[in-house]
């Protein structure tokens, strides 16, 4: 595995695109930065950090014949992934906020941002970005966002945490190999923020309701029962969970 470390860059992902334009670059490939100055989120959010204080990386995954239509299952291993390193710190209440945000209780530590490069109908590679708040004690107001320093009360060597996190994502897509969405799901969805609770939604049209979430379709869309106990499928732009 190949890390690059850099002092600052806009975005480690596109630093990492950039790279992979020019050079073959190998399967794991990492760059790291101490500071990212347009760090992004899913939707176009962008993902604050204290310079020095956390992980913000990305990685590149070379892919065999992953179909657009299984494009999830990347989703689930990379969170995993992050649920089994964060577990070995023993990190308390663990939850996977779909798509793919790591929450300790209520608090959001880890987020992460797949973009997949595509031959023809299958994903040819994806560039896989990382934020995971470590050692940060301030965050400006933000509401439910905390750290590994705050839920632990103890310094986090980033290093050490940076190759922890890659070796976990190996090993993971190791035991995934050859497998379905349909054979990965259930570990994934039995780690779902409020699964099987009362929770409220807004929707694109900004309208708030009800539902219960009870798992993941085989595109990974969010299953919810609605009123009537309709059951709905949900993309990313179709519904916001709120705390």
């Amino acid at each position: 595995m190949q890390i690059i470390k850099l002092n600052a860059t806009d975005s480690t992902s596109t630093y990492l695109k950039n790279l992979l334009c020019d050079n073959i670059l190998d399967d794991l490939t990492v760059v790291a930065a101490k500071k990212q100055l347009r760090g992004r989120g899913q939707m176009g959010t962008t993902w604050a950090s204290e310079e020095g204080k956390n992980l913000t990386f990305s990685f590149l995954k070379r892919l065999n014949k992953l179909v657009v239509k299984e494009q999830f299952i990347l989703n689930i291993i990379i969170s995993l992934a992050i649920h089994d390193t964060l577990k070995g710190l023993n990190v308390p209440d663990l939850r996977i906020k779909w798509p793919n945000d790591i929450l300790s209780g209520n608090a959001k530590i880890c987020g992460i941002l797949i973009e997949n490069m595509l031959s023809g109908t299958n994903i040819q590679s994806s560039v896989v970005g990382i934020g995971l708040n470590v050692n940060q004690l301030k965050f400006g107001g933000l509401p439910n966002v905390s750290s590994l320093k705050l839920i632990l009360g103890q310094n986090i060597d980033l290093d050490e945490m940076l190759v922890s996190i890659m070796e976990k994502i190996e090993n993971r897509f190791e035991v995934s190999e050859g497998k379905t969405i349909e054979q990965l799901r259930t570990e994934y969805e039995n780690l779902l923020f409020r699964k099987d609770k009362p929770s409220t939604f807004i929707n694109e049209k900004d309208e708030m309701f009800m539902g219960f979430i009870r798992g993941i379709s085989l595109q990974g869309k969010l299953l919810v029962t609605l009123e009537d106990d309709i059951l709905g499928e949900f993309d990313l732009k179709e519904l916001k969970l709120l705390y």
